[in-house]
């Protein structure tokens, strides 16, 4: 199939609206290494700037509710994505739904006007006889409309997504995490199908090349069908933790079920309130038609457990390619800043420390290198040898384990109780805790060079793992605005100090 894909990619224009979000993001590349031509569709242009395929692709500038600059977009495209929804709207209980509908009703003008050949829409899974929530009936209503228009469309159906930076995996995650027990609404024993990240974008990239004028709604699904508190267990499992018990309540409604969403996982309260409304019925594939149009991937669809595995390594690695978090809302402002890849999906603790001083940015640059070992961490020395030893005492490696060579420093090297994990010589060292902590820490160092000296810029990160993870970080707050403050103040007042004999003998 693969060699069938690049040889209808040659010379056509994709069109992909929702680029800068979860599905789209990831679905870009792949688009690319089929051999596609790719012209995304974004708001805020911004938002690709740090995107490792932004130089590959065209990027069109506008909004699916301008009839300009969607036809505009739209010009010499052969297929268009339609990824971007509503799921974290504000406003009026309707709002989103009349967005959503006008939307996709000017894109499937454009899409006519412009003589592109089909449009690919990423739906949602649901049964087709239950009272459905609005989100759900807003993303069904605009399968429809893209369905009834001129252009053939494909809409395919999935429910919930197993990939690590997803919403659903991440409430997964952090629900089970947080507590080995835990009450729990009643949908905790509805059926669903989940489907790995993977084999959605494996539908997307194929629904491109389909032949003839296909246009029809398809469920897609993955291999097994779980109860949420099955996916609960089976997320435990593949994290090695303890089966959790999980009690389901018939008084937790919605709107009280994602409050407690919000309370005990990153995902705010306007993205729970969907996600967990979708949860109120069963979710699982009506029928696999798919099977017939798109043949499932030569390796078979990925299990729920092993879609779990992948996600948690990716996490693990820090190769989490696109997070929910970085998904742009139809209809909501723009951020201008873009998210930090690395910490995609995770609860964050920061300290921040910054300073300016004269000191030159190589002896800044030194300073930092030099940290640990024989010269200790610049701040209180005895309370660094007290967590050392408290480290030592639950079986850690200890503060004493020094450093490979005193003045320079490799990725990989050893650096007390902490491991270098990332180094841009002269500009910044990240180093990843390997203490004994409920989570997992970094401390990050950058020097930044400005007109009379240079910009020192200091970062205490923190994910914490389960409600312990979350009182051990608010246990030690009070020390770090000493620890941490003390310590960007003797790293500069340190490298300054080596910059004054240069200045004094010139």
């Amino acid at each position: 199939m693969g060699g069938a894909v690049e040889h209808e990619a040659h010379n056509r224009l994709i069109l992909v609206t929702g680029a800068t979000g979860y599905i789209g993001g990831r679905l870009v590349p792949l688009l690319l290494a089929a051999g596609y031509r790719v012209r995304v569709f974004v708001r805020d242009p911004v938002k690709l700037t740090d995107v490792p395929w932004a130089e590959r692709v065209e990027v069109a500038t506008g909004d699916l509710l301008d009839r300009d600059s969607v036809r505009a977009a739209c010009t010499d495209a052969h297929v268009v994505y339609y990824l971007v929804h509503s799921m974290g709207a504000v406003g009026r209980a309707d709002s989103f739904e009349v967005t959503e509908t006008r939307a996709a009703r000017t894109l499937a003008a454009a899409a006519h006007d412009r003589g592109v050949r089909r449009v690919v829409y990423l739906g949602g899974l649901h049964p087709e006889d239950a009272r459905l929530s609005r989100h759900l009936r807003s993303r069904a209503a605009v399968g429809d409309t893209l369905r009834d228009a001129p252009v053939p469309a494909v809409v395919l159906q999935a429910g919930v997504v197993i990939g690590s930076g997803s919403a659903s995996f991440e409430m997964i995650r952090h629900l089970t995490d947080v507590l080995p027990w835990m009450p729990a609404p009643r949908w905790v024993n509805n059926h669903i199908q989940p489907i790995a990240i993977r084999d959605v974008l494996y539908y997307l990239v194929a629904a491109a090349a389909l032949p003839g004028n296909l246009n029809r709604t398809l469920d897609i699904g993955g291999l097994d069908v779980l109860t949420y508190g099955e996916m609960m267990n089976g997320y435990a499992a593949e994290a090695g933790l303890p089966r959790r018990h999980i009690l389901a309540l018939p008084v937790l409604t919605p709107r009280l079920a994602a409050h407690w969403v919000n309370l005990v996982t990153p995902i705010p309260r306007r993205l729970a309130m969907p996600l967990v409304e979708s949860l109120q019925n069963d979710c699982v594939m009506a029928n696999h038609a798919i099977d017939a149009v798109i043949p499932p991937p030569e390796e078979g669809l990925t299990p729920y457990r092993r879609a779990v595995r992948l996600a948690l390594g990716k996490m693990r690695t820090g190769q989490v390619d696109t997070s929910w978090r970085n998904s742009e809302v139809l209809g909501a402002p723009s951020d201008p800043l873009p998210s930090d890849p690395d910490w995609a999906g995770y609860t964050v603790y920061t300290d921040v420390k910054q300073r300016d001083t004269s000191a030159t940015p190589a002896d800044l640059w030194r300073t930092i290198e030099g940290i640990g070992g024989d010269r200790g961490w610049y701040s209180f020395p005895l309370a660094w040898a007290l967590r050392g030893w408290a480290d030592k005492l639950v079986g850690g490696v200890g503060l004493r384990r020094g450093r490979r060579d005193p003045d320079r420093l490799q990725t990989g090297d050893a650096l007390d109780f902490w491991r270098v994990e990332y180094l841009d010589r002269g500009r910044t060292l990240r180093l990843r805790a390997e203490m004994r902590v409920p989570g997992r820490a970094w401390l990050e160092m950058t020097v930044q060079p400005t007109p009379t000296g240079s910009h020192y810029h200091q970062r205490a990160v923190f994910f914490p793992r389960g409600l312990w993870g979350r009182l051990y970080w608010y246990s030690i707050l009070p020390f770090h605005g000493v620890i941490f403050s003390g310590m960007a103040n003797r790293i500069t007042a340190t490298a300054r100090a080596e910059t004054m004999p240069e200045s004094a003998s010139r």
